[in-house]
């Protein structure tokens, strides 16, 4: 009886670890009792790829709480940045639209120059991370600049603007919220981007331990699909990508097996959330609750037992139940 002791604990362990995971408290339970909830005004965030998506309707859910917003854009003549200059013009908070390339340093600094010139009393309180893109492709389908480009953009323009705003988070305690993905845990056609996302949390695991004698915390975001509710992914063309392979690819592959791959990811992204403000309650929390959560999985009820089930089951596990999905 006692011999299986260990094996009983261990089953208990993982138990409550799924309870843990499938069954999150509100955000509103996971508070300190007692603790009071950060006070917005006066304090200023940045936030990378506003033009659209999460970052989009995150800077005027903090403009409206009433922070100073930095909004960063590509494309600040665009679409996105004059809506969100016009909604600037009310509200508690301030908005500021600003040009920022991640993958361009001299627009990281200049990023830096401007909040610096503009900073109101309680300082520099959050930077987040949410700039990014994604694409569809089996390994051998990307080209090598493709590989660059993502990594870029995913991974190091989050370092790069991480490494810039470093000085000014250490000085005023504050926050850094990363958008990462359940992707990171497994891939289904989009390896490039999962890839990115896994590389970006062993980054922020390092960057917490390194910022906790700091007071400075770090969190990590973990949306589901919610392709319906950004425009990183959109449906993708297999004619498109036919005509993008190489020779090489061309004589293992054909068009039929193109066709069924690019059906099989488009039935996936019309299944994604439209309801992209749940990913934003969780970046809120992360920013003003006075106790994050190191990681915040936004999810449905299957795609946390998917992550479940890779965390940890054997990858052989892992590898016939994704290769079981890929199949039909």
């Amino acid at each position: 009886m006692w011999a299986a002791a260990p094996l009983l604990l261990l089953l208990l362990l993982l138990l409550l670890l799924l309870l843990l995971l499938l069954l999150p408290l509100p955000l509103s339970r996971r508070c300190r009792r007692g603790a009071e909830r950060l006070e917005p005004a006066g304090r200023a965030v940045l936030i990378t790829g506003c033009d659209s998506g999460f970052g989009h309707l995150l800077a005027l859910r903090l403009h409206r709480l009433g922070f100073t917003v930095f909004a960063g854009c590509l494309c600040p003549g665009g679409d996105g940045a004059r809506r969100l200059r016009r909604e600037a013009m009310a509200g508690p908070g301030r908005l500021r639209v600003l040009r920022l390339d991640v993958t361009r340093a001299q627009d990281v600094r200049e990023a830096k120059e401007m909040v610096l010139s503009h900073l109101p009393e309680r300082g520099f309180w959050g930077l987040v991370n949410n700039a990014g893109i994604s694409t569809f492709g089996e390994t051998g389908w990307l080209s090598m600049e493709t590989y660059e480009r993502f990594a870029d953009v995913n991974l190091l323009g989050s370092i790069r603007t991480t490494l810039e705003f470093l000085p000014l988070l250490r000085k005023y305690k504050g926050r850094i919220v990363f958008m990462s993905s359940i992707i990171a845990y497994f891939t289904l056609g989009n390896g490039i981007y999962s890839m990115t996302k896994a590389a970006i949390e062993k980054f922020c695991d390092a960057l917490r331990l390194d910022m906790k004698k700091f007071g400075v915390q770090v969190c990590i975001i973990q949306p589901g699909n919610y392709a319906r509710s950004t425009k990183i992914q959109p449906p993708v063309s297999a004619e498109e990508i036919w005509s993008e392979l190489s020779e090489e690819e061309k004589a293992v592959y054909n068009e039929e097996y193109i066709q069924e791959r690019a059906n099989f990811f488009n039935s996936i992204l019309s299944e994604g959330s439209t309801n992209g403000n749940e990913v934003v309650d969780a970046m809120v929390d992360a920013l003003t609750s006075p106790a994050p959560k190191a990681r915040y999985m936004v999810a449905k009820l299957k795609e946390k037992v998917l992550v479940f089930v890779c965390a940890l089951f054997p990858t052989v596990v892992m590898d016939s139940v994704l290769s079981y999905a890929l199949s039909k």
